[in-house]
């Protein structure tokens, strides 16, 4: 089905709520109090009237990174019973980031891991799949965005509509030593949701904003024929891990525009990242998101909006 001009996109907030921290409840508490250790990166699918959370648990560098992806389930969105865990170790990688939980047209269950590469800035995304999300195996995980020796890939975020698998993921430059920390959203299409064809870069930060060192899209929402994502942004290299979350919209799934010239939410104390939404049946809109507190821990936040 053809989307409108983009010129019918009157709200886009309408899409994507913009996030009230004060208005939030916590999900899951980081492992410690203390900076460096964060529970976030969320990815949530509401399945047969229940919401089930993938996310990840991270440690200081050096302290072992991110240790853990977790799905856990709710049937009201606020209080989560943890059904999975995958350690780091059982997938052969020095740190997992924000995972991506999908369920096909089939009932198949995909969990879609980012690895980092030991001893590199390489990152790159595997499948693990099941049919249950308390029986991923480890075991039988595929390599499904391998990236490149040019290319860091991560952070995906897929979405499956009129028979074509949408993917969007965080690309990263590995060629210049001390630039990896850039980023794009890249954009993919495929068949089955496991082989994929890229098509470039559908976001990417604008010089001297506030996003002018990346942009990497962390959940996108059809609205009035439309799209609408949210991403995370930084401006600099010393605000990585403490990026800030901005609007884009747009007719084409591999080109998406910025709205407005500042940030859409932000943490009094850092980042508020990896924002995910949920669509519920009444009309209404869970958010999911990455908080950084006072103390410099990072929690997982939702609202109901």
């Amino acid at each position: 089905m053809p989307m409108k001009n983009q010129d019918s996109l009157n709200d886009p907030h309408a899409a994507v709520p913009p996030p009230r921290p004060d208005h939030s409840t916590v999900v899951v508490a980081p492992p410690q109090d203390a900076p460096g250790f964060w529970a976030g990166a969320p990815s949530a699918v509401l399945s047969d009237g229940v919401i089930y959370l993938a996310y990840r648990l991270r440690r200081p560098i050096g302290e072992g990174r991110g240790y853990a992806v977790v799905v856990a389930r709710s049937d009201d969105g606020e209080r989560f019973e943890t059904i999975y865990t995958l350690r780091r170790e059982e997938v052969d990688t020095e740190s997992l980031e924000r995972p991506a939980l999908v369920r096909t047209p089939e009932g198949l269950w995909r969990l879609y891991i980012s690895c980092a590469t030991y001893d590199s800035k390489h990152w790159r995304v595997e499948l693990l799949e099941a049919t249950d999300p308390s029986r991923f195996d480890p075991a039988a995980r595929q390599v499904v965005l391998p990236g490149d020796p040019k290319t860091g890939v991560k952070d995906p975020v897929i979405v499956r509509h009129d028979g074509v698998w949408h993917l969007w993921a965080s690309c990263h430059p590995l060629a210049d030593p001390g630039e990896e920390d850039q980023m794009v959203s890249d954009y993919a299409t495929s068949e089955d949701g496991v082989v994929w064809t890229w098509h470039g870069t559908a976001l990417s930060g604008r010089p001297g904003c506030w996003d002018s060192r990346g942009a990497r899209i962390t959940t996108v929402v059809r609205h009035e024929g439309a799209l609408v994502a949210a991403y995370d942004g930084r401006a600099t290299a010393g605000e990585n891990y403490e990026e800030r979350t901005g609007l884009a919209t747009g007719t084409d799934h591999a080109t998406l525009t910025p709205v407005g010239e500042d940030p859409f939410a932000v943490s009094p104390y850092g980042g508020l990242r990896y924002l995910d939404v949920v669509e519920l049946p009444d009309g209404r809109k869970r958010l999911y998101y990455e908080y950084t507190r006072q103390d410099g821990a990072h929690e997982l936040r939702s609202e109901l909006r």
